[in-house]
């Protein structure tokens, strides 16, 4: 039996992706799985270092660990003509956030390489995305980058939204935005790695076709969120996306690595690599 560590996000979308396989309600074909719970930075760090044989990254961090990682073609988080938000208690126009110091989920999360293209010289301090609504409301800050959970629950506490970068990004490209993917490591060879692919995809399309069992086990991992607000939320990044990017999902990633390193926040112009499984 051969032990597969999966590190993924401690949130309602990824909790109800893995449920087949965190239950064992599938044959796992003598896999056993380990499932690590971690922030999406603590996993993006974690990645740089090979640690996890697959992981939940940001898109943006994929060109920092493509040596070492390949994309598996399930278990992306897309934004589809929606996604991160920049958030205030006031209106700004795109000219006074020139002037604002942002707070922001982290470096290598794909909000923020979002944010740089559409703001180019934003002022930004890293907070953990979880606090970054508190933030604004206890003044620390006049305006947010904010991602999860936060982009369904943030006008209850009395914000308003800038700007959507899900919207701006399809306004700009005509394409959805690609947040977060799945990785497995190369040294596992390839059949094992199309073994674990192929138990991926069971995995999602379990829970996409028993999806009130899944979500009720996806519910202890969505905080104090309604559970009606849970469901859309999962809705929004767990679906036909996630069982596989397609053609048009692919040329997205690409697009938006490329449109990363033109513009000089992506240091390597990597080609990117999809297990085909």
């Amino acid at each position: 039996m051969q032990k597969i560590r999966i590190a993924h996000s401690p949130d309602s979308d990824d909790a109800f992706m893995f449920y087949a396989l965190a239950k064992e309600k599938i044959d796992t074909n003598g896999f056993v799985f380990e499932h690590i719970l971690k922030d999406i930075q603590t996993l993006n760090e974690e990645a740089l270092k090979g640690t996890y044989e697959v992981s939940a990254i940001s898109i943006h961090a994929y060109p920092k660990v493509a040596d070492q990682y390949m994309l598996l073609p399930t278990g992306s988080s897309m934004g589809d003509k929606y996604g991160p938000m920049i958030v205030a208690r006031e209106d700004f126009s795109k000219d006074d956030l020139q002037n604002l110091i942002i707070a922001v989920p982290g470096e290598m999360t794909t909000a923020f390489l979002a944010l740089k293209l559409y703001l180019p010289e934003v002022q930004y301090q890293v907070v953990p995305f979880d606090q970054i609504i508190p933030a604004i409301l206890e003044g620390k800050f006049k305006a947010g980058l904010i991602i999860h959970e936060g982009q369904l629950t943030y006008a209850e506490k009395g914000l308003k939204k800038i700007v959507d970068l899900g919207e701006w990004w399809f306004a700009e490209t005509g394409l959805p935005l690609p947040l977060g993917g799945n990785v497995i490591r190369k040294d596992l060879g390839l059949q094992t790695m199309k073994a674990v692919s192929r138990l991926i995809r069971q995995s999602i399309r379990y829970s996409l076709d028993h999806r009130q069992e899944a979500l009720e086990y996806a519910l202890q991992f969505a905080g104090e969120m309604d559970p009606k607000l849970a469901d859309r939320f999962v809705g929004m990044y767990v679906n036909h996306w996630t069982l596989d990017y397609g053609m048009l999902g692919k040329k997205a990633v690409r697009t938006l690595l490329q449109k990363g390193y033109q513009a000089g926040i992506i240091e390597n112009n990597v080609e990117v690599e999809f297990l085909e499984d």
